[in-house]
């Protein structure tokens, strides 16, 4: 038997594979956290790539607005945010000047408890911090992209002489990769704006890891040129949340450099699919809820076979996560219904409905959570088990018990690449 620790909320589970089903462990190309973060993070913002350090940038008069990560994202903002403040000291800019906006997209707003963990509370007390709010009365109209979407953006970033984003770059199931571009679509876009750039997923580019001919990802990147932005800082961060490298400088110039550094870290090739596959986000934030975790069954399908079982392992405290996703799963039944509505109607949390029905649709899934019953089994469609354990038991009584088993444990970070043309 092979033990196989997966992340779960704040805490791990043990799973039992008997040795000779397992295929082994999908596990990103683990590089070594830096040494000194604080470090990295003045080493990129000192060597930026493609545009002037930020104390060239700013004057003592600039007001800046620096956009952050909300609290569905496990970046190490308490980490980027004090550097940059220094910067903007050496310029002479005062901290009355300077507003830190949670990019919260659609997402609820940051709480204060959530503050201080994720900002410090140093800088929580000293500088403004806000909440974006996508449904706010006075967003700034910007334009429209090359794809017709038009661009509403917060109005305290787009009244600043200096706007900076910071993000983590990763996997993402639509837009290729987070991080760079997104935190202005959909960090601090228009309800309106993040509607219209996320209806245009159903495209078959719109995928992890694909950023050429990726509609959603080419339209984000078009909304925050239109934004002006002047600078931006993100990491890429290993399995455990350190800070691998650290990618400053211009919007595209660094986001994709970062970009080379993911690929090397997290697509992983994969020479056959397996009857079942076990999977965990890779524990909190990641699995706050099943709207969040749902991203883990996205890498799971890429190696499990058509008819196999993908056993998710995840947390899911705050349980569906999103009214909408909830709501599209109790009203539509099928797949076609779905993309109809997403192409004449969209509504942000729809997209998890379709891409749920659409798993569905090619393997069993089994839910390892603290959600109840109730919900993961009448509306999401899933089949339930108390612990990793049993829902695997449950598999092999599916697939057979010969049935071959790969193990996922950070499946929201995780590309497994087949290399070999099979199903």
């Amino acid at each position: 038997m092979v033990d196989v620790w997966l992340p779960f909320g704040k805490t791990e589970v043990c799973l039992t594979i008997p040795a000779r089903n397992f295929l082994g462990l999908i596990e990103p190309k683990e590089k070594v956290g830096v040494q000194d973060p604080i470090v990295e993070v003045k080493r990129a913002l000192n060597e930026p790539i493609g545009a002037k350090k930020i104390h060239e940038i700013a004057d003592p008069g600039s007001k800046v607005a620096i956009v952050v990560d909300d609290t569905t994202r496990p970046t190490p903002s308490h980490l980027m945010v004090p550097p940059i403040i220094e910067e903007l000291k050496l310029a002479g800019v005062k901290d009355e000047n300077i507003t830190i906006i949670f990019g919260c997209g659609t997402h609820r707003p940051v709480t204060e408890g959530e503050a201080l963990k994720i900002l410090g509370e140093n800088v929580v007390k000293r500088f403004k911090v806000i909440s974006h709010n996508c449904k706010a009365p006075d967003l700034v109209y910007l334009g429209t992209t090359q794809y017709g979407t038009k661009v509403y953006v917060n109005k305290v970033f787009a009244d600043a002489d200096i706007k900076i984003l910071t993000g983590d770059i990763c996997l993402h199931y639509y837009a290729g990769y987070g991080g760079g571009r997104k935190s202005v679509l959909p960090g601090i876009a228009g309800e309106e704006t993040i509607r219209a750039n996320h209806a245009m997923l159903l495209h078959p580019n719109a995928k992890t890891g694909v950023l050429e001919g990726n509609p959603v990802h080419e339209d984000m990147m078009h909304a925050a040129k239109m934004a002006n932005v002047d600078f931006i800082l993100n990491v890429v961060t290993n399995s455990k949340g350190e800070i691998v490298k650290a990618f400053a400088g211009d919007l595209e110039k660094a986001f994709y450099e970062g970009v080379k550094l993911v690929d090397e870290m997290y697509k992983v090739p994969v020479d056959q699919r397996a009857d079942i596959v076990v999977v965990s986000p890779g524990g909190y934030p990641s699995d706050l809820d099943l709207f969040q975790a749902y991203k883990a069954v996205d890498s799971a399908l890429n190696v499990v076979k058509r008819g196999g079982v993908i056993v998710l392992v995840a947390e899911c405290s705050e349980g569906y996560g999103n009214q909408v996703f909830y709501e599209w799963m109790v009203k539509f039944k099928d797949l076609k219904t779905i993309e109809k509505q997403i192409k004449q109607n969209f509504i942000l949390g729809g997209h998890k409905a379709y891409y749920l029905l659409k798993a569905l649709q090619k393997a069993q899934i089994i839910l390892v959570s603290v959600m109840p019953d109730y919900y993961a089994v009448n509306v999401f469609k899933l089949k339930t088990a108390r612990t990793a354990n049993e829902a695997l038991n449950q598999a092999f009584t599916i697939s057979g018990e010969k049935a071959k088993v790969w193990a996922i444990p950070y499946g929201n970070y995780t590309l497994p690449e087949i290399k070999v043309s099979e199903d």
